[in-house]
């Protein structure tokens, strides 16, 4: 079932549509940095592209939090790019060896938004249910996003478009990756996936993004790869074709061990 929203989950532990944030009282046609209380971790975007980091070697990411339902600015705010939904052309179509693969009609700049991955949110014991439910030749759809907070704090994030779901879900994983993505907060702390160009991308170039978030995160350590290695006969290949490909697709155990 096509939504290109996400939608609460089966369990009904997440409403990723309730409206929980405060709006700005920005009377302007645009907000603006230092007057807008959505802005206050700095602007978000410039010309409808997402705003690189000050630093490369930026320990942590920006938060991205856009105006929302309750603001006073207007629809034309240029704080507003996600939840506008899709800009451009996109296409599914048959891989030779991946499936399903979603590709673009139209050029996409660097730092503009492609789409977002939604789909059911889901709690953490349904999510696991639902993984250990699966056959190994099953195909996963869902994403599990975890957000480190400065004091330690991780937020876990939770999306299934196995059933429910959009565009997002026919994106294959790249070990070098065109799109990015990034939680962007509108109406509530329920993040929306927002997948992002990392690059310029030709008209009938496949999109795809690294299933594992690595693409601005530090290298894999040793400890990873050993559990990784250890996982192998669990874990499905990698035919991305990149020159740095891992050959096997990224891998995370949390949610088949039990509690």
């Amino acid at each position: 079932q096509y939504s290109p929203d996400n939608v609460a989950g089966a369990d009904g532990d997440v409403d990723p549509t309730e409206i929980t944030f405060p709006g700005c009282s920005c009377l302007t046609s645009s907000c603006v940095v230092h007057t807008c209380s959505c802005l206050c971790h700095g602007e978000n975007y410039s010309t409808l592209c997402l705003r690189p980091t000050e630093e490369e070697e930026e320990e942590y990411a920006r938060p991205v939090f856009e105006c929302n339902a309750m603001c006073r600015c207007g629809e034309s705010c240029q704080n507003r790019v996600v939840q506008r939904g899709l800009q451009f052309r996109l296409q599914v179509f048959k891989t030779e060896k991946k499936g399903w693969g979603l590709r673009t009609l139209d050029f996409i700049a660097k730092g503009r938004f492609v789409c977002e991955y939604a789909g059911e949110v889901l709690g953490f014991n349904e999510a696991r249910r639902r993984i250990q439910a699966q056959a190994a030749e099953d195909s996963n759809y869902i994403i599990v996003v975890r957000e480190h907070l400065h004091n330690g704090q991780v937020m876990e994030t939770f999306v299934d478009p196995t059933y429910i779901g959009n565009i997002g879900r026919f994106l294959n994983h790249s070990c070098e990756p065109n799109l990015f993505m990034v939680p962007v907060r509108v109406d509530s702390m329920v993040p929306k996936l927002a997948l992002f160009a990392a690059m310029d991308i030709s008209a009938g170039e496949e999109l795809s993004y690294d299933y594992s978030g690595r693409f601005h995160n530090v290298p894999i350590n040793n400890q990873e790869q050993k559990s990784s290695e250890e996982s192998n006969g669990l874990r499905k290949h990698c035919y991305c074709g990149s020159r740095t490909c891992a050959f096997f697709l990224p891998w995370d155990s949390s949610l088949f061990s039990t509690p």
